[in-house]
């Protein structure tokens, strides 16, 4: 009924803009009750919310050479109603596929490295390309642009992979290296230590055995010192020459020659008269067999 009259309702996140005779007014009509002819005039309202469009996936290829799929999400706002409602049919439409040919033309001309690690700078490039001509001509400012995913190909993602395997394998084997360096360090400290004071040497074979004893084991490995075996060598009477010395003399002595053994013996000479004897005359036992004749 109200609008019959002329009386319209403007909400407070809206903006009205009046056309007379399909002539835009000048200025807006501002949220609460406003009234325009009903015969002349027509009011469009503009919604002065941020707008959220979520870019679709589009695949692009890099710098360097790698094909991928970003999608983003564009939040933008409505900054001056006439320039929205005359200068472009559908803002809405028109902010979408700036973003999609910005996002191709931004990711084209990046690295995959810095698509992946540089976040914050692509965002802010997208920003300024699909800002640039929305802002000034369509009325319509860009507030934020976010890449939410990127999708790679499963062989990249492989070889990402075998690159973050090998680069951790590497920190580990330094670490490593590193480690044994300052315990070698370390352990020759601790030998010109031990070698000033013998008493340290015998302390810490004890204390090894004692760690060795404390593992639970069947078998105890007990090491015997050297320099016992030293004192009883020279205790030892000065008659009886000790395993050394026995080894000296036997390691110094002679080679005694082998006597020559000849290559093959003679053969027996037989007797005139004699036949020799065949191997059937004397059996192995020694006993001869009877003959038959006699």
């Amino acid at each position: 009924m109200a609008e019959m009259f002329g009386f319209r309702i403007i909400r407070q996140y809206e903006q009205g803009v009046v056309f007379r005779f399909g002539q835009a007014l000048p200025g807006v009509r501002k949220p609460g009750l406003t009234w325009i002819n009903p015969f002349t005039s027509r009011l469009t309202k503009v919604n002065m919310q941020i707008t959220v469009v979520n870019v679709p996936a589009q695949e692009t290829i890099t710098r360097d050479n790698v094909t991928l799929k970003v999608d983003a999400v564009v939040y933008y706002r409505v900054i001056d109603p006439l320039k929205a409602v005359i200068n472009v049919q559908n803002y809405h439409f028109a902010v979408s596929q700036v973003a999609q040919t910005s996002l191709r033309s931004v990711t084209g001309r990046s690295n995959m490295d810095q698509l992946l690690s540089e976040r914050e700078q692509v965002n802010a490039e997208l920003k300024d390309v699909i800002d640039a001509p929305t802002e000034g001509p369509w009325g319509v400012r860009v507030e934020r642009v976010e890449v939410k995913d990127i999708s790679l190909p499963e062989s990249m993602k492989r070889s990402m992979s075998r690159q973050a395997e090998a680069e951790r394998e590497r920190r580990a084997r330094i670490i490593a290296a590193d480690g044994e360096y300052q315990a070698s360090k370390k352990l020759a400290q601790a030998a010109t230590v031990m070698a000033a004071d013998p008493a340290a040497l015998q302390l810490r074979l004890l204390q090894t055995v004692v760690e060795v004893a404390a593992e639970k084991n069947s078998t105890l490995v007990m090491p015997f010192p050297v320099e016992l075996l030293r004192f009883f060598d020279r205790a030892r009477p000065a008659d009886t020459p000790s395993l050394a010395a026995t080894d000296t003399d036997e390691a110094s002595a002679p080679p005694v020659p082998a006597s020559p053994v000849p290559a093959a013996l003679p053969a027996p000479v037989p007797v005139a008269g004699t036949q020799p004897a065949s191997p059937e005359a004397a059996p192995l036992n020694g006993s001869r067999k009877a003959d038959p004749a006699s």
